[in-house]
């Protein structure tokens, strides 16, 4: 795995975080807020996002849960961030003009190369506040009770998630829980809800997933692959 040094040292920022350390004073990486870290999250603004065609409804609550997907899009090899943004208007482009919706369904999407997008316009300011949460439209049944987070790439079929992917799922899921108080028994997976396939391997690592955010969202497991 090559990775470049100065998404290592963000990396080691992000980490560092989670152990109870000042990354926040180093702009662009994530930092610590309470008992989680914040991640860095790419609003739609900074990725360029499209304007709903719509309404996006925004819940005057918290989500009592969160369920994991994965975006069935190529398992690419660019760990970039500016692939991060081509895949998130890759993923609103298929669900505002193939599905109909009014925007991105995801709140968040996580990038193999480790970057998070913010998905549904107002998830991130609602993520940051924490008492409200926008609907989504990821999971039957569960979108005005759930955050939606999607990991790119197609994982049903032996593919294992890169490295910085997994550690940054944690990252974002352990921050999502101390925000809006949810336990990390309360992970589920999109198969969980209905009859699909998705999240591939994801669903199997569900209780690793668990473990590791309730342990502070270190994220020290995962599989192949990295940022370059």
């Amino acid at each position: 795995m090559i990775v470049h040094p100065s998404n290592r040292f963000r990396r080691r920022l992000l980490l560092a975080g989670a152990a109870g350390l000042a990354a926040g004073a180093v702009p662009g990486v994530a930092h610590a807020r309470g008992a989680a870290v914040q991640p860095d999250i790419d609003g739609t603004k900074v990725w360029g996002a499209r304007s709903p065609q719509g309404t996006v409804s925004v819940l005057q609550y918290r989500p009592s849960r969160i369920v994991v997907h994965h975006t069935v899009s190529a398992n690419s090899t660019d760990y970039s961030r500016a692939q991060a943004h081509s895949h998130a208007h890759w993923v609103q482009d298929l669900h505002m003009d193939d599905n109909g919706w009014v925007d991105t369904g995801y709140h968040f999407l996580v990038s193999r190369g480790g970057w998070i997008t913010e998905g549904r316009t107002g998830s991130l300011t609602a993520l940051t506040g924490g008492r409200t949460f926008v609907l989504g439209a990821h999971t039957s049944g569960q979108n005005s009770q759930a955050l939606g987070i999607a990991c790119e790439g197609a994982y049903h079929a032996g593919a294992q998630p890169p490295q910085a992917q997994w550690e940054v799922l944690v990252t974002l899921c352990a921050y999502a829980c101390d925000q809006y108080g949810i336990a990390s028994t309360q992970i589920y997976g999109h198969k969980d809800y209905g009859t699909t396939q998705c999240p591939g391997v994801y669903h199997d690592m569900l209780p690793q997933l668990r473990a590791e955010v309730a342990g502070g969202g270190g994220g020290a497991g995962g599989g192949e692959g990295g940022r370059e």
